[in-house]
């Protein structure tokens, strides 16, 4: 799975902003460091997807080793951002059957939740494993 490098820092009104040092123009934010960093999640899936559509060709993110090698990053990073790999997670628009196995109890324990949520498994399974690879 491809990462890129993202710079967290505190506003004055304790909310967090996000940039990319790859990813010109990509920004996101969170009134937490947990929710800045999800955001970024969807930030960089939304640039990724606005690049592609106008055909510009996307770059590849440089290493965590050369993008702290940086001058611009290591001022950032000595002020006090910090520096956290967000996962590339493109939408493709198509739905593609899995099987996966697990134990019984675990399933019947997915259905609940699935149910209590109002979504199918499908979606449940998804989302959940959505939500994870989100987290920081």
């Amino acid at each position: 799975m491809t990462h890129y490098a993202a710079l967290i820092d505190k506003a004055a009104d304790g909310s967090f902003g996000v940039t990319f040092p790859d990813a010109p123009g990509c920004t996101s934010t969170g009134a937490t460091l947990e929710e800045a960093a999800a955001n970024a999640v969807e930030a960089l899936r939304d640039w990724i997807e606005v690049l592609e559509g106008k055909g510009t060709p996307l770059a590849a993110p440089r290493s965590l080793d050369a993008i702290t090698a940086d001058p611009e990053v290591k001022a950032d990073l000595s002020a006090g951002a910090i520096l956290v790999a967000v996962p590339v997670v493109a939408r493709r628009g198509r739905t593609v059957r899995v099987q996966v196995t697990m134990d019984e109890g675990t399933l019947a324990a997915i259905d609940a939740a699935a149910a209590r949520s109002g979504e199918t498994r499908s979606g449940f399974l998804a989302r959940s494993a959505l939500d994870a690879i989100m987290r920081p």
